[in-house]
């Protein structure tokens, strides 16, 4: 049976997504415009978007995994530089208009998870950066090159990545435009993990399925409760994990979960 979130990228020029590939309850969604390395162009970002959006809609998925296709070598290269030339600021001002396609997926309910599975550069690092999780394959090369086409990082770069690496890091690959490895991204905090390519699938297979394991219902609160950490101070974030908490007191899910783990069986969620 397709489930809503095959159903929406069905037609698709450069974005796939499919349900159970990796597991029950995972969906992967591939971005597969080779000839360009996966560049962002606006078909991409409006055809990420529907599947993030049937994605957070559709309850046979409770783990994502964005990846880009096998062919191009590049989880994403960047955004299509053909199109930012032709922009003026009121071009770019409406292309760049909210929700974008990395809000969309930082946004997502559900834990997501960048396969990196090859360069992922200015917009390509940026939306790796949306993800919740990032594991690289060892050849992967990260980074923001825009200061040397003139410009910034647009699409989150200089709010997301001193976040992840601190702010003497982000401005430095800000700046210089320097790109680096998976190892050195690992190192940095800008991946959460670098593994041998061979390796890639079946790390990326485990930890979702790890995750898939878990109540939809608790992954999702889990997500808020973290997210909301870098928006809030100390003790306003400490009062929104314990509403949080407590909201999961009044399910199914959280009285199934304590019973299963009491009994010695394995859990059966319903996301409620």
């Amino acid at each position: 049976m397709t489930t809503p979130t095959e159903a929406a990228a069905e037609g698709n020029e450069f974005v796939a997504a499919e349900v159970g590939s990796r597991g029950e309850f995972v969906a992967t969604v591939t971005i597969d415009r080779p000839d360009a390395r996966n560049a962002l162009n606006a078909t991409v970002r409006e055809e990420l978007t529907a599947a993030f959006e049937a994605i957070a809609a559709d309850d046979a998925v409770r783990v994502v995994v964005l990846t880009g296709g096998e062919g191009s070598g590049a989880f994403v290269a960047g955004a299509d530089v053909t199109e930012l030339r032709e922009r003026g600021p009121e071009e770019q001002r409406e292309a760049s208009a909210f929700p974008r396609v990395y809000e969309t997926v930082a946004e997502c309910p559900k834990p997501v998870v960048a396969r990196v599975n090859g360069h992922a550069l200015g917009g390509g690092c940026e939306l790796a950066q949306a993800c919740d999780v990032r594991i690289a394959g060892e050849g992967a090369k990260l980074g923001q090159p825009e200061i040397g086409l003139g410009i910034i990082p647009g699409g989150g770069g200089t709010q997301r990545l001193p976040r992840l690496v601190g702010e003497g890091q982000a401005l430095k690959l800000v700046l210089s435009g320097e790109l680096v490895d998976a190892t050195d991204a690992a190192e940095l905090g800008l991946v959460e993990e670098a593994v041998p390519e061979a390796e890639l699938d079946d790390r990326v297979d485990d930890l979702v399925g790890s995750m898939a394991d878990k109540s939809p219902l608790a992954l999702r609160r889990a997500k808020e409760a973290v997210r909301g950490a870098a928006e809030r101070p100390l003790r306003e974030g400490l009062e929104f994990e314990r509403d949080l908490f407590v909201g999961l007191f009044d399910s199914h899910d959280k009285d199934e979960g304590i019973d299963a783990f009491l009994e010695g069986r394995d859990p059966e969620w319903r996301g409620e």
